[in-house]
């Protein structure tokens, strides 16, 4: 390759899909990425990210049909009449829908599904295969199917397939999606180590703005068009701009923004900067304001009820041997809004599948309401505790949005007069009153999971678990469906929510119960969970920024509000 040509160089791209030839996915696109660089694209859903990545390796305009114009070359090779098959040598495109992308009997042949193609040395692919394992942290599971894997493990799967080809260029698309906190770190590393041991270029799409500080440049989109580029650090400090286009903003500059109304560079970023910030400024943690929220949250735990849920000495062993879950024991009182934490692989969803009887006990025992999942069918305990899966689409299968919600109430024996009362109120419940007759296929990510949601609100159950209820959706989004669920529980309900979002737990969870390698490890209110801040990074998790902060600071404070309202001058 000639010295001086661009790994990527987009001139003037617009596409509009064939299904909706009115809207211009991506808009007059101009951009330029050096030979090993490090980029990470931001943006709202429907900014054009995605369609951006397809343009790179000809999934646009090869495959995914629509109007294109304007010119994509990768290392000087136009992208346009090219196939796909021979740009995968020179881009490898980890999706969006990881999933999507496994298909092989077990994790050692997925990874050498690539390199096989591309007519790799059997000796050097056994090499590859063992590189990408350690850096994807998979060794262990050569054997496994990829089906048996949790949602992390499957994505750290996908992305090592791709890094098996050794392409010039990866393009991730959402990569950090399911992984646990310190997984997406650990994709961030992956990129610097590749990133400085080679001409390697990596860009990534990303929703979390904390992650998106380790690039060499930031480009923030919205509406198929780029609206900034440059360093990370600079552009993320402009809160008043990442809050306008809808991505979250960074929660210590947004902080100091707010309650000093200070702009632009002079923000601090990290919650190191922070507290010399802080501490220069000469600001102070009030204790009587601290005081009142621990009041507070005192007043809320004596308003809980009975015992809706109990696991005693549960442990739970799949057929192919592998112990997931390890003599937990857990109460669950009417009321609560319990947050379920843990690294991917660690058990959460093989707990709380126990707890509506999709699994049933190798040893210990578990009560739903009263009744032993042993001794009473998935129907029964289903009235009582309804579950909303990880991804919609696992759920859905109906042709109509009404048709899905009116599913449970008709197979419980409703009249059709209670069916369509209970339709209603489940889809007011969920903001999507009008949406009866719509195909639940042609809605977006977040309208999908409010679907599901209605789905299991029509059976009226007392108590619903939601497996990361907020994967996948963008920072409005995910705002949008933590509203609701707290309305949920605010009316009501139990809330049991599996989730690796720790900004989502820390302003909306009450309890945190942490799981690690099966065993459960810490069980309390957040608060007292989320001061205990190294041991939640031995356990792969990591608090938010401001909560960082705080804890440096000696308190511990959950959200950007509750900074606020505690903080003082001297």
């Amino acid at each position: 390759m000639e010295d001086g040509v661009k790994a990527v160089d987009i001139q003037g791209l617009h596409f509009s899909y064939r299904g909706n030839p009115e809207v211009e996915a991506v808009d007059g696109i101009d951009l330029s990425i050096e030979r090993g660089e490090f980029v990470v694209v931001m943006g709202p859903s429907g900014a054009g990210k995605s369609t951006l990545a397809n343009s790179l390796n000809g999934l646009i305009p090869g495959f995914l049909k629509g109007t294109y114009k304007g010119q994509v070359l990768v290392n000087g090779k136009p992208v346009k009449g090219n196939s796909v098959s021979s740009m995968a040598r020179t881009v490898g495109l980890v999706f969006q829908d990881f999933e999507a992308q496994l298909f092989s009997t077990n994790v050692n042949l997925e990874i050498a599904f690539g390199p096989e193609n591309f007519a790799v040395e059997r000796t050097e692919i056994i090499k590859r295969i063992e590189k990408v394992l350690h850096t994807v942290n998979l060794q262990g599971f050569e054997e496994r199917q990829p089906s048996t894997l949790s949602g992390g493990q499957k994505q750290r799967l996908a992305i090592g397939s791709v890094l098996a080809t050794f392409p010039d260029i990866i393009c991730m698309d959402e990569p950090t999606t399911d992984l646990d906190p310190v997984g997406k770190l650990g994709i961030f590393q992956i990129a610097r180590e590749l990133h400085a041991s080679s001409d390697f270029t990596l860009i990534i799409i990303e929703h979390e703005t904390e992650e998106a500080l380790n690039a060499d440049r930031l480009v923030l989109m919205k509406d198929g068009k780029i609206l900034k580029e440059g360093k990370p650090d600079q552009l993320l400090r402009d809160v008043a701009f990442t809050d306008d286009i809808g991505i979250m903003s960074l929660q210590i500059p947004k902080f100091f923004h707010e309650l000093l109304h200070i702009e632009g560079e002079r923000l601090p970023i990290t919650p190191e900067e922070g507290k010399a910030f802080f501490n220069e400024r000469g600001l102070r943690i009030e204790d009587r304001a601290y005081q009142a929220l621990l009041a507070g949250e005192k007043e809320r735990r004596d308003t809980y009820g009975d015992p809706v849920v109990r696991v005693e000495g549960l442990s739970h062993v799949y057929p192919n041997g592998n112990k997931a879950v390890s003599d937990v024991d857990l109460e669950i009182r009417e009321g609560e809004f319990v947050a379920l934490l843990g690294h991917n692989g660690s058990g959460k969803t093989t707990l709380v599948k126990h707890l509506n009887g999709l699994l049933l006990p190798s040893e210990g025992e578990v009560a739903v309401y009263g009744k032993n999942t042993k001794e009473h069918s998935i129907f029964e305990i289903g009235k009582e505790i309804g579950y909303v899966f990880q991804n919609p689409d696992h759920q859905i299968f109906s042709d109509t949005v009404y048709d899905e919600v009116a599913f449970s109430p008709k197979i419980r024996g409703c009249g059709e007069e209670e069916v369509r009362r209970r339709v209603g109120e489940a889809l007011e419940s969920v903001e999507l009153t009008g949406y009866e007759e719509a195909d639940p296929f042609s809605l977006s990510k977040g309208e999908r999971q409010r679907v599901a949601v209605a789905s299991v609100l029509s059976a009226r159950p007392k108590s619903i678990i939601l497996d990361e209820p907020t994967t996948g959706l963008d920072f409005k989004e995910q705002r949008r469906m933590m509203e609701l669920i707290r309305k949920l529980n605010e009316a009501g309900h139990t809330i049991i929510m599996i989730t690796h979002t720790m900004w989502v737990v820390a302003e909306y969870a009450h309890r945190v119960a942490v799981i690690k390698d099966g065993r459960l490890l810490m069980d309390g209110p957040t608060r007292e969970v989320f001061a205990r801040e190294g041991e939640l990074t031995a356990s792969y998790l990591k608090t938010p920024h401001i909560v960082s902060l705080s804890n440096l600071l000696g308190k511990t404070l959950l959200s950007i509000n509750e900074m606020k309202l505690c903080t003082g001058g001297m």
